[in-house]
């Protein structure tokens, strides 16, 4: 079994009377992708700053590398990689020069640092452009240049925080295959994200929704927690269907939800939903449970925990926004 590299117990962060980060426990393994989801806002970004020895927690334990947060956060900052969700690279230098400037800030120094740097152009796919300005480049490439510049001192763990916000769905996808590349060769990586399609490429996932960790488990064993079937229904009114189900018609169904323009219902498990009675007209199909589907049942199931139910109210429009706006950029 791979040893544990980062491992929190009751971590909790407070601002004034704001609770971010709420009594979370955790534990990521050597050499996996662990995906870190929720809503802007969700304590993500909090958390990984923690872990990262760049804020102090207010109560509990982390382990990171075996060193402790309270004690060891300047050593600590040594040991990681961390990529920003705002672009953290010098516009104004060339490509070349903010390689330069970050080996320094490393340590790397002679045969080591050019090979390094080597190596980063081609991981990022600019060789050859060594002496472009980094703010002429287009943000998918600014960020692959970003990401080799968190990873030159080789890193054992690798904290990416929302490091594919703003980058078009096939830049995300090629910043995706160097995360696996990194974690084939034994690098922890761990990625905060709001997008819930990047949940499929992790080995292990982690829900947090206002400041609490609802689920922590691989993407497989969390999708066998939503119950039920769960139907698509496309419809040429899908605000008043989701009304007319929501107020009991067509009978009990567990939950149901926008998707975008369209409606999911999750149904008992013994019931078939077909295109008659209040579905007339509509296009009926039984669908696999996505990730975003999860991560809503998954809220909604807390309801009744203190968060309070109107935190959740628009919660699956919101995310299936983000989907389908990414499936309609690749489509160009």
């Amino acid at each position: 079994m791979p040893p544990v590299v980062v491992q929190t117990e009751h971590l909790t962060k407070k601002f004034g009377s704001f609770t971010a980060v709420d009594d979370i426990n955790m534990s990521i393994e050597e050499g996996q992708v662990y995906g870190f989801l929720g809503p802007n806002g969700a304590g993500k970004s909090t958390t990984i700053r923690m872990l990262c020895g760049l804020l102090a927690p207010t109560s509990g334990r982390g382990l990171v590398l075996g060193m402790d947060l309270a004690s060891n956060g300047q050593k600590l900052k040594e040991k990681i990689g961390y990529m920003s969700q705002k672009f953290s690279l010098y516009p104004e230098l060339s490509v070349i020069e903010n390689l330069n400037l970050y080996s320094g800030l490393y340590g790397l120094r002679g045969a080591e640092k050019k090979k390094r740097i080597g190596e980063m152009l081609e991981l990022a796919g600019l060789t050859g452009r060594e002496n472009v300005p980094t703010a002429s480049l287009s943000g998918g490439w600014r960020q692959r240049l970003a990401l080799g510049c968190a990873i030159l001192h080789r890193p054992k763990i690798l904290f990416l925080d929302e490091a594919t916000s703003g980058v078009d769905p096939k830049a995300r996808l090629l910043f995706w295959e160097i995360i696996y590349d990194l974690a084939a060769n034994g690098t922890t990586v761990m990625v905060t994200t709001h997008f819930m399609d990047e949940a499929e490429h992790c080995n292990k996932v982690a829900f947090i929704y206002y400041g609490r960790l609802i689920a922590d488990d691989s993407p497989d064993n969390l999708k066998q927690k939503l119950p039920g079937r769960l139907y698509e229904i496309s419809c040429p009114a899908p605000m008043e269907l989701l009304a007319k189900v929501q107020e009991g018609a067509g009978g009990e169904f567990i939950d149901s939800y926008f998707f975008g323009d369209k409606v999911h219902i999750l149904a008992p498990a013994g019931r078939e939903l077909r295109a008659e009675g209040i579905f007339e007209g509509c296009r009926v199909a039984r669908i696999e449970q996505s990730m975003e589907d999860v991560f809503v049942y998954l809220v909604k199931s807390h309801a009744h925990d203190d968060l309070g139910a109107g935190r959740i109210s628009g919660l699956g429009s919101a995310t299936a926004a983000n989907a389908k706006a990414a499936k309609e950029e690749a489509k160009k």
